[in-house]
């Protein structure tokens, strides 16, 4: 009987009707959800849009160092001394929530970390300070090669859109004043061409002060560590800006995304 209904209660034609109005009423509803849907949107962003924009600030930090064992900590006897650690200590101990990623592996020339780069990345870093070139130079390397390794982790970072400290380095004296020129003019034309943050040496107040370093006079001691932290601070903390204004820009677009139509 509730099948057979429709056909001796309805024509052909009411049903048309009956189902058109249905619809009309569904497709009404539909835009009516969709308004209060986005005015609560347009709401929650206007007022909690700053306060998520603060909590995304404070999202914990994470900066890689890429480098060799100068970054890996060569013959400390406890890794919590290495760079990458008391750089953290020194960041927390100004209010950066930042974490350092240990990206140092000793030996490493510019085409080693540029070999690891891909995977070094998997890490998900807000920033890389790039700490390579000393073991081309101690190796006498042509610096040409050292030039394109060091571009291409440059133009690897740029085309991911994250923030750069380049850490210079000083090529050895007794390779002679030529190539010395050549070698050490590579890190300022580099930071130039790619406009990253530069710091000429990384070694700046530890490089030939007997007591800062190491039996070998080559890599610091714990002491020449806490030299190196204390003065390229500044410098990472010019890098955790960049980081923090990329935030902000991108807040200010996923809120405008929001309100958009």
């Amino acid at each position: 009987m509730t099948g057979g209904c429709w056909p001796g209660v309805f024509g052909s034609g009411d049903r048309v009707m009956i189902l058109s109005t249905l619809l009309t009423t569904l497709r009404s509803t539909l835009l009516t959800l969709r308004v209060f849907f986005k005015l609560g949107i347009v709401i929650n962003v206007l007022l909690h849009g700053p306060a998520l924009a603060i909590d995304h600030l404070q999202d914990p930090l994470r900066i890689l160092a890429l480098g060799d064992s100068l970054i890996a900590g060569y013959g400390l006897d406890d890794l919590e001394d290495a760079f990458p650690a008391r750089l953290q200590v020194g960041l927390r101990a100004v209010g950066h929530n930042t974490t350092i990623i240990p990206g140092g592996i000793s030996g490493d020339t510019t085409a080693g970390g540029r070999a690891r780069l891909d995977w070094m990345l998997a890490d998900y870093p807000d920033a890389v300070i790039v700490e390579l070139g000393g073991n081309d130079g101690l190796r006498a390397l042509n610096p040409e090669v050292t030039y394109n390794n060091l571009s291409a982790i440059l133009t690897r970072l740029k085309a991911d859109e994250i923030p750069v400290l380049l850490t210079g380095m000083l090529a050895p004296p007794n390779l002679g004043k030529d190539y010395g020129q050549r070698f050490n003019s590579i890190f300022p034309k580099l930071a130039i061409e790619f406009d990253v943050l530069f710091y000429p040496f990384f070694l700046t107040d530890v490089a030939a002060v007997a007591h800062l370093n190491q039996d070998d006079q080559i890599h610091p001691n714990n002491l020449g560590v806490e030299v190196i932290v204390r003065q390229i601070l500044p410098y990472v903390e010019k890098l955790i800006e960049q980081v923090n204004d990329k935030r902000k820009k991108q807040a200010t677009s996923e809120a405008s995304g929001a309100l958009g139509p």
